[in-house]
């Protein structure tokens, strides 16, 4: 049976075990690093981890690695896939995967490692990730966090750019967002209490979504919770307003590789070239080009890295 499909077959049977190295000495270095030429790059099956997945696998094919790709949309699955090392590579996001390795290392009600503190959420996250067989490589520049858009006339009207100028405003804000952000520190209770917002409703649209954009866009709400990367801001005049006190945790964009197969130097130098020139708006832009303008991840990725001179 091929790789690939041994990985299927893993990944049909998996029912929350793992095989991934020993827990008992946390913090302890579980394997040497190696440096496979046959590399699968997983992805969770979203356009933007698409993306990533594609740039990661184009940038190895260069230095001299075979790559496969494979999409498993489930953070239980493939996170114990990548420790056994059936999936080699991973895009991830700092604070979520430091929370969500928290929680599987030390129980659902353990208090959350990720924060807006980049360094603290690295030393973290690899504190967790280490144990487990897996290397956090270095983040770079491009994060993907919740964040806070209002229309442009909006903003203008009342003279915003960051959350604060709206704290400031005393303006009465009704929040379009999931109905969970009532209770999460990032949302309405962090937007009271950090910035002095006067959130006087949820209404439960989602994160993000189009029917929550055009509440915002109708003047039915003021504020819409998204991300940093969403593509279809300009389509519905919306703009950001920038989070300069840092409500959000620090969801930079991390590899993460499976320390045995792919910790080498060579993976580790290859993904690297990425991190000096990727930003929250190319993510964005190559987001749109995908969802918008329906082209291809591969496509997409291969034209920015070759704009970048990173791919010849």
């Amino acid at each position: 049976m091929s790789r690939r499909g041994v990985l299927v077959g893993l990944l049909l049977s998996l029912t929350g075990c793992t095989t991934g190295p020993s827990l008992e000495n946390q913090g302890a270095v579980t394997a040497s690093p190696g440096d496979s030429k046959h590399l699968t790059i997983g992805s969770a099956g979203f356009t933007e981890s698409d993306l990533l997945a594609q740039m990661y696998a184009q940038l190895l094919n260069q230095a001299g690695y075979k790559t496969s790709m494979l999409t498993v949309a489930n953070r239980e699955l493939y996170e114990p896939a990548l420790e056994s090392g059936q999936i080699d590579v991973v895009p991830e996001y700092a604070a979520t995967f430091a929370d969500w390795l928290n929680a599987k290392t030390n129980g659902p009600d353990a208090p959350p490692v990720g924060s807006p503190d980049l360094n603290a959420t690295m030393a973290a996250l690899r504190k967790l990730a280490t144990p487990r067989g897996l290397t956090v490589l270095a983040p770079g520049r491009a994060v993907d966090q919740n964040a806070f858009a209002v229309t442009g006339a909006y903003a203008r009207d009342h003279h915003l750019k960051t959350l604060s100028d709206l704290g400031r405003s005393g303006l009465k804000v009704r929040l379009a967002a999931g109905d969970e952000c009532v209770q999460r520190p990032y949302c309405e209770p962090g937007l009271k209490k950090r910035y002095g917002i006067d959130i006087t409703a949820v209404d439960p649209k989602g994160v993000g979504t189009t029917q929550a954009k055009r509440a915002v866009q109708r003047g039915q709400d003021q504020m819409v919770l998204t991300t940093t990367t969403d593509a279809t801001l300009d389509g519905f005049g919306l703009v950001l307003l920038a989070d300069d006190k840092h409500l959000q945790n620090a969801d930079y964009i991390v590899p993460v590789v499976n320390r045995g197969r792919a910790g080498g130097a060579g993976v580790t130098k290859a993904l690297g070239k990425l991190n000096d020139v990727l930003t929250t708006a190319d993510l964005a832009s190559m987001n749109q080009q995908v969802d918008s303008w329906r082209r291809l991840p591969a496509d997409v990725a291969r034209t920015y890295l070759k704009d970048k001179s990173l791919l010849k």
